[in-house]
């Protein structure tokens, strides 16, 4: 890096400060002409595989961002001519580097027969494993994963019946045993489910929603109280809310969210007695929720698919923002004809009001800019991540990225939006369905994200088209040079380097790149984790830029003095430093000074 390219004034103007958004729940616009999305049926035999030819893995490097391949062969190659979409991710708590993928896996895309596709990593997703399908010529879609606090990883699929059951792995996704005979979980199209992770009376139940298009039997809802085995008798929902997502707060309450009518109005749900195994579940609390639009589906951006499902989050981190309720979709905002933006409410009184609207997606409003599949989802610290593809960057406003965006206060302010990963052309190695699925997942631990997308980087000469394929891509609001940290609670951690020198205490500011220093003060950090050149950074108590490096902190080169200094540790207390004043030694003037 040469500062002398760098004008410190030029970059003081170009700071962005977050805008706190106040809330209030508010009205629902009217809602849309109903679109009717194909369902998930079988209407093509599996196509007969003359050869499965394999080609180099797909790794996709964008920035610091790297995109792996999931859906390769037994020796991690690409496979060509096949297809993959609709991913879901599950990602063992107790040990960050044991994930599990479920997709749609398309073994030739000359039919849309698919089946229940799943690859697992245990070194955090640099290499994947791609067994096979859970049940071999078996028509499967719409796959869901979880995985409870011991790390064991449920998957959830959908058959040709609308039925579906539920599959078990306690190896993080290398095997599966299925829970009860196909069909048998109830069940119907576009199901979603979750798991009580909490310690109360309704710990470890499941409980799975599905869309009013097909069920397998009637109703919208279900429980578990045996881990997925055994479900109950179906259950109706309020409004008939369909393509949302569950979750459970820490009081073992239940919620649900979804759109009334496919497409608006939204509304979330909660019942607190779903975790009473000795009654059945009723719904105590229907809040209708504004989220500027509504959903929306057969759009050209996904032509047999869906824009965006609903999803909802809970925060469980113990904070000052614990139960806090969280809802956030691609929608057409209200008054559009065509395009989508990511929309966010936030809900401080266990979903009895939200917040008005807070649009994600950062740039400027254009109803030619499609912001779709997005996601969400809460880190253990209150973190609040969020992902979805964006054509902002597209001049012809199809071609698509990855973005990210993340909170770390309940959602009151948001990261700029950062693109991770390298653009695509959604419509090319369309397996007989014109869709690249219908949703993305992301699953978030304290240092950063865990998202299962689909892309079509990988080219495929003999079709000559690029072809859909699963990809899984860490995302993180903190430079890479701070893995390793130690997470202390109250959004502030601790970091030891290598070699045994404390770097002391922090926080994150909510703008990429920005800590607070306990000692140093507020800081930008340029490179992080740059093993040729260390960590570049600018101080505002000085209006210096710094360099030091994890083997040479707390010694760093001061580019204003043009000369090493000594930052002095605070000998009364170990792991911090001198602050108020902050005293450094000057090596060019042998003298003590301040800054």
């Amino acid at each position: 890096m040469r500062f002398s390219t760098i004008s410190t004034t030029g970059f003081l103007t170009c700071l962005i400060s977050a805008v706190a958004l106040g809330g209030a729940s508010g009205q629902t616009p009217t809602r849309r002409a109903l679109r009717t999305e194909p369902l998930e049926k079988y209407d093509m035999p599996p196509a007969y595989i003359y050869r499965l030819e394999p080609g180099p893995r797909m790794i996709s490097q964008y920035g610091s961002f790297t995109s792996f391949q999931v859906n390769v062969d037994a020796n991690g190659q690409n496979i060509l001519g096949d297809a993959a979409n609709e991913p879901s991710i599950a990602v063992d708590p107790t040990n960050g580097n044991k994930m599990a993928i479920g997709w749609r896996q398309f073994n030739a895309v000359n039919s849309n027969f698919r089946q229940g596709g799943w690859g697992y990593t245990t070194d955090g997703g640099a290499t994947w494993t791609f067994p096979g399908v859970l049940e071999n010529n078996v028509f499967r879609s719409d796959p869901v994963l979880n995985s409870d606090e011991t790390g064991t990883v449920f998957y959830l699929s959908l058959l040709q019946s609308f039925c579906d059951n539920i599959w078990r792995s306690t190896s993080g996704g290398q095997s599966w045993t299925e829970l009860q005979g196909d069909g048998a979980a109830g069940g119907g199209d576009k199901e979603w489910f979750t798991i009580d992770k909490t310690n109360g009376m309704g710990h470890g139940f499941q409980y799975q929603a599905w869309s009013t298009a097909a069920a397998c039997s009637f109703g919208q809802f279900s429980r578990s109280t045996d881990g997925g085995i055994s479900w109950e008798s179906p259950l109706s929902v309020p409004n008939s809310v369909e393509w949302g997502t569950l979750d459970v707060d820490t009081n073992g309450n239940l919620f649900i969210c979804g759109a009334a009518n496919s497409t608006s109005p939204f509304y979330c749900l909660r019942s607190s007695n779903a975790q009473n195994p000795n009654v059945t579940p009723t719904f105590d609390r229907v809040t209708q929720v504004n989220l500027g639009g509504s959903l929306d589906s057969g759009e050209p951006i996904n032509p047999e698919g869906l824009v965006g499902q609903v999803f909802l989050a809970v925060d469980r981190s113990g904070t000052s923002t614990n139960n806090n309720v969280y809802m956030l979709a691609s929608v057409q905002p209200t008054g559009f004809t065509t395009g989508s933006d990511v929309m966010f409410v936030r809900s401080t009184d266990g979903g009895q009001t939200f917040s008005t609207p807070r649009r994600i997606n950062d740039d400027p409003v254009n109803q030619a800019k499609w912001h779709w599949f997005g996601t969400l989802s809460v880190a253990p610290n209150g973190r609040i991540d969020a992902v979805w593809l964006d054509t902002r960057n597209a001049a012809n406003n199809t071609d698509s990225q990855l973005f990210y965006s993340w909170s770390a206060d309940g959602g009151v302010t948001w990261a700029p939006n950062v693109a991770v990963s390298n653009s695509f052309n959604p419509f090319e190695g369309y397996p007989q369905q014109n869709k690249i699925g219908d949703y993305i997942t992301i699953v978030s631990e304290n240092t950063g994200g865990n998202v299962a997308y689909a892309a079509t980087f990988n080219f495929n000469p003999n079709t000559g088209q690029h072809e859909e394929d699963v990809y899984y891509v860490r995302v993180s609001p903190h430079p890479a040079f701070f893995n390793g940290e130690i997470a202390l609670g109250g959004g502030f951690y601790y970091l030891q380097f290598p070699n045994g020198t404390p770097f002391g205490y922090y926080s994150y500011l909510p703008a990429q790149n920005f800590i607070y220093h306990l000692d140093l003060g507020f800081e930008y950090l340029f490179d992080a984790n740059d093993a040729n050149h260390g960590i570049y950074f600018y101080d505002f108590a000085s209006s210096s830029f710094f360099y030091t490096s994890p083997s040479t902190f707390p010694y760093l080169y001061d580019f204003s003095l043009n000369a090493w200094l000594y930052y002095l540790p605070d000998a009364s207390n170990p792991g911090r430093y001198s602050h108020n004043p902050r005293w450094f030694y000057n090596f060019a003037t042998g003298q003590w000074i301040t800054l």
